[in-house]
């Protein structure tokens, strides 16, 4: 098991680091409820009073209920200022206005909320001369799921080598609320929803792949799929430049 205690000091270092440098005067993240919002949060509270963390409902009714609840508890117990936007109107006016031109497919729908997300972090941050922190741990990276360009996307990731495995453990050194730690995954993109579920894998078993190189046979067959067929979410667009010079 890693130390938290360092790990907390090396990471709140890197977040106090990036802020000199880059001169923002503060961080804004998405507070979704979830993990790894709670542990993004109460890192960048840690490194930077100027936290604000914004809760964005955008349609669902986990969104509005226990999520909220969630994400206002973990705000209250670290002090975190939080905000709420509520993304479920924009949406809908962005359906709308799509689909006389063509036929939205569910997942074109799911991932219109996560961008949205994004839109409204980045105008904060934007206006407010803060960086926006990313909210993905490892394990989601590995198999891509995420949503490309919207929590996909961020000015710094704090804990994108974590398993979901380790973002647990993080919390329980961090004694965060029991709600949060007993939580099953979910995006919350809809009602329902679970990361597991979706993916047709357990969290564990990916961890123990990126870990230690071992899991279920059919397990591995599908990590490795997953990560063969998302490579693009994990890579800059290819341009016609690194295109043109990767043949000669």
């Amino acid at each position: 098991m890693r130390d938290y205690e360092f790990e907390t000091k090396r990471r709140v270092r890197f977040i106090e680091d990036l802020l000199n440098s880059s001169g923002a005067e503060g961080i804004v993240y998405g507070n979704s409820g979830g993990k790894d919002s709670a542990l993004v949060g109460i890192l960048c509270k840690v490194a930077c009073e100027n936290t604000v963390g914004i809760i964005m409902p955008c349609g669902s009714k986990r969104n509005y209920e226990a999520d909220r609840t969630d994400a206002e508890m973990v705000a209250r117990q670290y002090a975190i200022a939080t905000r709420v936007v509520d993304l479920a109107g924009v949406r809908n006016g962005l359906i709308d206005a799509i689909t006389p031109t063509t036929s939205l497919t569910e997942s074109a729908l799911t991932n219109i909320a996560p961008r949205l997300r994004m839109t409204a972090l980045y105008a904060i941050a934007a206006s407010e001369n803060r960086l926006v922190a990313g909210t993905g741990n490892r394990s989601e990276s590995y198999l891509g799921y995420f949503t490309k360009w919207g929590d996909g996307a961020c000015d710094f990731n704090v804990i994108n080598d974590l398993t979901v495995g380790e973002v647990l453990d993080f919390l329980r050194y961090l004694q965060a609320p029991p709600s949060i730690i007993d939580k099953a995954p979910s995006a919350g993109l809809f009602d329902g929803q679970t990361d597991e579920a979706e993916l047709g894998l357990k969290y564990s078993s990916v961890d123990s792949f990126l870990l230690t190189g071992k899991t279920d046979d059919v397990d591995r067959l599908l990590i490795e799929k997953l990560h063969r067929s998302t490579m693009h979410k994990r890579r800059m667009p290819m341009t016609f430049w690194e295109s043109h010079n990767a043949d000669q």
